[in-house]
């Protein structure tokens, strides 16, 4: 039997053994990861140290010559309003930039290092972008500063970062409320010329636009992508640009101008109908359509730019209120007319009183002067003009005596107008047929003219 020293011998050596199996096992348990972190914080020391890096010298362009290249690419997320009195708009996009810098480059550990990521931009080189038609403008921070940079194991970086801003956008209002307007955005380099630095469009997607983007006023039909280089006394400068074409939701104004304004114009004709002895009725109806149809020009004026130019509601309003004070001259025509109808109605009684009674005096001095022959026994006898006997025509010899007239062409129009006796009456009936006549040709050539030239400009 062995003793209790070699038993307590054993067990202490498979203690040992036990411990180093533990050990070798925590060491294999260990996170990779953490060795990665580990190698991301050497390689960031490494690659943008102060010995190795100075982020004010620009990268270097294609085989160590040649200006740097930054692709740009932006993520449309909203667009919160379009102004047009202002002649801005705003607009909430995700900005990005790559380009290449060689000196940036380090070993991904074999694929397991993708990219390293900064959140603080002033540790490497950045291209010195603005935006040129921009009016104000703001970063978001929060919860933390919504950016980040990624640089790739083969020298590659990009940049990323949600901005804010608020853009000039001068705008074209002839056609407006039927129009599109075209509201651009400018980026360009502000110090790099062309020569140092060049901004391209990223080939694939270079703008990508949030899916149920809704404006309220407008639709974005498209977007154009461009380059706007340009040359001052200092040098050329690169520049980018993309257009958003934004067509104006036309039932908003259908509802809030032209239905009001047309039926304002309707409202007026209904004094065609009244009596023309309804003075108050008349007179407080034109007017009361006039000041309202006033005051509906002065409020989409305010809502609009001023401008040198005639624009499409400036017609449609300049006509709606033409025709509404139309309707309001026409009843001051009528009260005339009716005025000058009595007045030409006592002028025929008088004259017919004064016919009257110059008929009854010749009739009674006719009378008289008869009697007073008829007392002296003076008599007047008549002989024939012709005699029977010679050659005169006898009572056989009459021939009946026809006459040939052609009968008077009607005119319809003439016709129907003397069923209404008075001047003021006729003013009123013609009115009610030519007001609509010809409020409903303007609308054909409105519409007609306004609407093919704007299918014309979206052809364009």
């Amino acid at each position: 039997m062995p003793s209790m020293s070699d038993t307590g011998g054993v067990a202490m050596g498979m203690g040992r053994l036990s411990a180093l199996l533990l050990l070798l096992l925590t060491l294999l348990c260990i996170p990779v990861s953490a060795n990665f972190r580990e190698r991301e914080k050497q390689i960031i020391d490494e690659i943008i140290g102060p010995a190795n890096y100075d982020k004010r010298i620009r990268p270097a362009g294609a085989n160590d010559t040649g200006p740097a290249v930054v692709h740009i690419n932006i993520m449309i997320r909203n667009v919160q309003t379009i102004s047009d009195v202002k002649m801005e708009y705003s607009i909430q996009i995700t900005f990005r930039e790559q380009w290449q810098d060689q000196r940036l480059t380090f070993d991904n550990m074999q694929g397991r290092i993708q990219y390293l990521t900064l959140t603080e931009t002033e540790m490497v080189w950045m291209p010195d972008l603005f935006f040129k038609n921009e009016k104000e403008g703001h970063f978001h921070n929060i919860i933390l500063p919504n950016l980040y940079i990624r640089i790739y194991p083969d020298g590659g970086v990009l940049y990323s970062i949600r901005i804010s801003l608020t853009l000039s956008c001068p705008m074209n209002l002839k056609l407006f409320p039927l129009d599109r307007q075209q509201c651009q955005l400018l980026m360009a380099s502000y110090g790099w010329t062309t020569e140092d630095l060049v901004f391209l469009w990223k080939d694939v997607e270079p703008v990508q636009v949030t899916k149920n983007l809704h404006l309220p006023r407008f639709t974005l039909e498209k977007f154009i992508t461009d380059y706007c280089n340009s040359k001052t006394n200092t040098g050329e400068y690169s520049c980018l640009l993309v257009a958003l074409i934004f067509k104006r939701e036309f039932s908003y104004y259908l509802i809030q101008y032209y239905i009001p304004c047309c039926m304002l114009v309707i409202v007026s004709w209904v004094s065609f109908w009244l009596d023309q002895n309804a003075v108050p009725a008349r007179v407080a109806l034109g007017v009361t359509t006039l000041l309202t149809m006033s005051t509906q020009t002065s409020s989409i004026n305010q809502s609009l730019p001023p401008v040198s130019y005639t624009k499409a509601i400036d017609v449609w309003t300049g006509v709606c209120l033409t025709f509404v004070f139309g309707a309001l001259l026409e009843f001051a025509l009528v009260n005339y007319a009716s005025r000058s109808d009595k007045h030409r109605e006592k002028l025929k009684q008088k004259l017919k009183e004064q016919k009257e009674q110059w008929e009854m005096e010749h009739a009674a001095a006719l009378e008289a002067a008869l009697h007073e022959a008829g007392e002296d026994g003076h008599t007047f006898g008549m002989k024939p003009l012709v005699s029977r006997h010679n050659g005169g025509m006898g009572v056989g010899d009459k021939r009946p005596c026809e006459i040939h007239l052609a009968a008077p062409r009607q005119n319809c129009c003439r016709t129907w107008l003397s069923k209404f006796p008075t001047r003021s009456k006729r003013i009123d009936v013609i009115s009610r047929i030519t007001f609509p006549i010809v409020f409903a040709f303007f609308n054909m050539a409105y519409w007609s003219t306004y609407l093919f030239t704007e299918e014309d400009e979206e052809k364009e």
